[in-house]
């Protein structure tokens, strides 16, 4: 007869929770004690003394997977106070550079090696095929299967080059035909086989480059039924049938496609029968003021309980979960014996940044002296800081930032704020946006600045705009990140410094 103590050790095994704080809870270490497989990092959990944790964190379980989403660009959780300083997809697939994406790859595995992670949730290989896409966007190569399938590729073997740290490609089968965001709903898509084909591709190259980790995607695809692809049999089954196994791991189970149409701990199981091998538990902060002191907790535990309680009433096979922990501690056992140290060249990327910045076709900018920020990007999502006050601030270097948000603000409200640009005194206006091209509320502030005459220019850090998509009177500079390095460049052909 197998022991509770079996049971929890075996569900350990498959889990893969956040916690709170920036030093270990006891909680954690226990259960780190008893098999869990790892961790991953979110932004508060980022200090100074980052190595230390990990080293704690590792001193508990030698062979444990620490995971962060550190793809650059737009989303960064070790520099999430100052802003990205490495290359985003967009900014990557718009060079279309492989040497350069490859090189971002080992920059990104050098940062994590020196903070002690071992897994980089990322490269994102969705086809971002739906400009509407409000989770995806610049976190995307671009919209071309071919190019997203090379820079996945370029970008797996750089983060993988020193044996260190895995990658994980994610969202299988693809998160860039929505145009819903799985942290807040539950998105369908129908998809034709050549659309679905499409989507997958960018997997199928990465598992021919030998990536270590595939993320799932909460999505349901019609033609599979009823059950988005994390908890979806057939779906995940159809990586091993691409020849993948490595570790499927979920995205995270709070977000509300899974935690308010399943249940946390229902989804967890759910997950597990189809094919996973490693649950993302997710963040603690996401239920933000309903956030109980002891979330993490809470989280966690409900997920064990639930996949324990599975184990032992037969609703879960212990062969099936056997097998998945024993993926997840290969893969761990593989990152512990990689050698110490490694590469201490930092790759500079500014740039490339540089370079990646386009301005409309026919449009010439020199500095202005002096630039006040009307901030009119949507709110931050669970994702993506897409609103992070670093990128406004670089933009204004030393001026006035002022802020409307697009989604709230009045007639009156939006005229106060382009009353107050103009009152700022500032020779040039840099309005900055970053879904222009298909939020109308965002296009309305541009207009309110262009009908004022004044010497302004749009920064766009989302998906561009084409040439003729806009009309407006006033020159477009397109960033493709929400980034430090982004606004540097932005405003190294704006402001004079």
């Amino acid at each position: 007869m197998t022991s509770e103590e079996d049971l929890r050790r075996l569900a350990n095994g498959v889990l893969w929770p956040g916690f709170l704080g920036r030093s270990a809870p006891a909680w954690l270490l226990d259960e780190l004690r008893a098999g869990l497989a790892g961790v991953v990092y979110f932004a508060q959990n980022v200090g100074d003394d980052l190595e230390q944790l990990s080293s704690d964190l590792r001193a508990a379980n030698p062979a444990i997977l620490i995971g962060i989403d550190e793809e650059g660009g737009s989303v960064t959780r070790l520099e999430t106070t100052n802003g990205s300083t490495v290359l985003g997809a967009a900014q990557l697939g718009f060079l279309d550079d492989l040497d350069a994406t490859r090189a971002t790859g080992a920059e990104i595995a050098r940062r994590l090696r020196a903070v002690g992670v071992n897994a980089q949730l990322g490269p994102d290989v969705d086809v971002n095929t739906d400009p509407r896409n409000p989770v995806i966007g610049v976190r995307a190569f671009g919209d071309d299967v071919e190019l997203v399938s090379r820079h996945g590729v370029a970008q797996v073997e750089g983060i993988q080059a020193s044996g260190a740290v895995a990658a994980c490609v994610k969202h299988f089968p693809g998160h860039g035909d929505t145009h819903l965001d799985s942290h807040h709903d539950l998105p369908t898509l129908r998809l034709t086989e050549d659309q679905l084909a499409e989507h997958r591709a960018p997997f199928i190259a990465a598992i021919a480059a030998g990536v270590d980790m595939i993320m799932t995607a909460h999505i349901v695809i019609e033609q599979f039924g009823p059950l988005p692809a994390t908890l979806n049999a057939e779906i995940l089954g159809g990586l091993r049938t691409d020849g993948f196994d490595g570790v499927i791991v979920t995205d995270a189970l709070d977000m509300a496609a899974i935690r308010e149409t399943y249940g946390l701990g229902a989804g967890a199981v759910m997950a597990l029968q189809a094919g996973a091998d490693l649950l993302c538990i997710g963040n603690p902060t996401n239920p933000g003021d309903a956030m109980a002191p002891d979330q993490d907790e809470r989280d966690f535990f409900a997920v064990q309980s639930a996949v324990i309680a599975a184990l032992r009433d037969g609703t879960l096979s212990r062969e099936t979960v056997q097998a998945a922990a024993d993926r997840v501690a290969r893969l761990g056992r593989r990152l512990a014996s990689a050698a110490p140290g490694g590469d201490a060249t930092v790759f500079e990327a500014q740039d490339l940044a540089d370079r990646a910045v386009t301005v409309r076709a026919g449009e010439d900018l020199s500095p202005a002296p002096s630039a006040v920020v009307l901030d009119a990007r949507k709110r931050a999502s669970f994702a993506v800081d897409s609103a992070a006050s670093y990128v406004s601030s670089v933009l204004a270097a030393g001026g006035t930032v002022l802020r409307v948000d697009p989604d709230r603000a009045t007639d009156a409200e939006r005229t106060a704020a382009v009353a107050a640009a103009l009152a700022a005194g500032a020779a040039r206006i840099i309005v900055l946006v970053d879904r222009v091209a298909v939020d109308p509320s965002q296009r309305d502030v541009v207009s309110a600045v262009a009908s004022t005459g004044a010497d302004a220019v749009v920064v766009n850090t989302g998906i561009p705009v084409g040439d003729d998509a806009v009309h407006w009177p006033i020159p477009l500079v397109q960033v493709r990140a929400s980034s430090r390095l982004a606004a540097r460049a932005a405003r190294r052909i704006l402001v004079r410094d």
